[in-house]
């Protein structure tokens, strides 16, 4: 197969929009990158499907090709939807922290498989490539985050972030980036596109950010070395990657960026609130993207920001999330809105939840 004969790329270029309503909760200007509109609905189309590209391009019989993946789920989904833009198949290996709903999504999207395995990702994994790719010559590993393809497809999130801002008048690239971690893989596209387009010169920061039970990236550069997880205790399952990639932390170590801990009631919190103010939904991996917009956090974690500085969240999506998982999310962490401000300016303000804090 010779890259005439390839399909068009199985990402697409997603929108950036300036959010008045955020803008307003932070005290600068947010401006919102939407993978949550992928095919696969999250970032994951960009660096998947450009392994899967290039795993094809350079394969000595692409018609044979079967890929395997192992994920806690978006992952896998972005690598069967870009595996049927390719025209091959895709087994997945999740799990057994995977919800049905994810599940169901799977095997909707075409996964020739759908096998559900071990208590984390990395037992999943090992599970993949010893008893189903070792048994299949035209198997292809296709890693969740730790790969160099997958983070060259991340990359090129940043450079559409740049001619959109210039599209808008707004020259000079942006003043931060804001992204949340799991394994690395989007941190490692963030960090390399933004070396590319030459804005650490111009001073742009990054602002990674993990939810507790999931800090294996923070945890690392606290102790400046590579820290393993016990396991994963947040309701932000798709970060759930025990050990960061050692790419991402030797990037993160290098450009100084901020790393951040949220707890799963901001990461809830941001969920909800952003659904109010933007009529999206997105799971709490994403969630804590947003949540850093509100009452003050993103000011406290970077105070050089100011009223006019562009802010870029992304918006990294994800397809484990329903209306009644938000609800259900109201119900256990509304009384995080407590310490709310009441700027009536803001929606989500007006349609904050007045839970009870629990118990100290």
């Amino acid at each position: 197969m010779g890259s005439a004969s390839m399909p068009s790329n199985p990402w697409i270029e997603t929108p950036l929009i300036e959010s008045s309503a955020l803008s307003k909760a932070a005290g600068c200007r947010i401006f919102l990158k939407l993978e949550n509109l992928q095919p696969s609905g999250s970032f994951k189309s960009r660096g998947i499907g450009a392994l899967l590209q290039h795993s094809l391009l350079n394969h000595r019989n692409p018609d044979v090709v079967h890929f395997y993946c192992s994920s806690g789920g978006n992952a896998g989904l972005a690598c069967v939807t870009a595996a049927r833009t390719l025209n091959r198949p895709a087994t997945i290996v999740v799990p057994f922290t995977t919800k049905p709903l994810m599940i169901a999504k799977l095997r909707n999207a075409g996964a020739y498989d759908v096998v559900q395995v071990g208590e984390n990702w990395k037992e999943a994994d090992t599970y993949l490539q010893e008893r189903l790719l070792d048994n299949d010559p035209g198997g292809v590993y296709v890693p969740p985050f730790d790969h160099p393809e997958i983070w060259e497809g991340h990359s090129t999130l940043v450079s559409e972030v740049g001619r959109q801002l210039a599209d808008q008048d707004e020259n000079g690239g942006p003043d931060a980036m804001v992204c949340s971690v799991g394994g690395g893989g989007l941190l490692c596209g963030v960090l390399l596109g933004l070396e590319r387009q030459y804005y650490w010169d111009k001073g742009c920061k990054v602002l990674a950010l993990e939810t507790e039970g999931a800090e294996s990236l923070h945890k690392s550069l606290l102790q400046g070395e590579l820290v393993t997880l016990p396991g994963i205790t947040t309701i932000a399952t798709s970060l759930g990657a025990t050990r960061v990639a050692q790419s991402a932390f030797d990037l993160a170590q290098e450009h100084g960026i901020k790393s951040a801990v949220l707890s799963d009631a901001e990461a809830a919190m941001g969920c909800w609130r952003f659904a109010d103010d933007e009529r999206i939904i997105v799971e709490p991996a994403c969630g804590i993207n947003l949540a850093v917009c509100y009452d003050g956090r993103l000011k406290k974690l970077l105070p050089e920001l100011t009223s006019q500085s562009k802010v870029v969240i992304v918006v990294c999506g994800g397809s484990n999330v329903t209306l009644q998982t938000l609800m259900a999310y109201r119900d256990e962490y509304g009384w995080i809105e407590k310490s709310t401000t009441n700027d009536t300016e803001i929606p989500s303000t007006l349609s904050a939840p007045n839970g009870v804090a629990p118990d100290a």
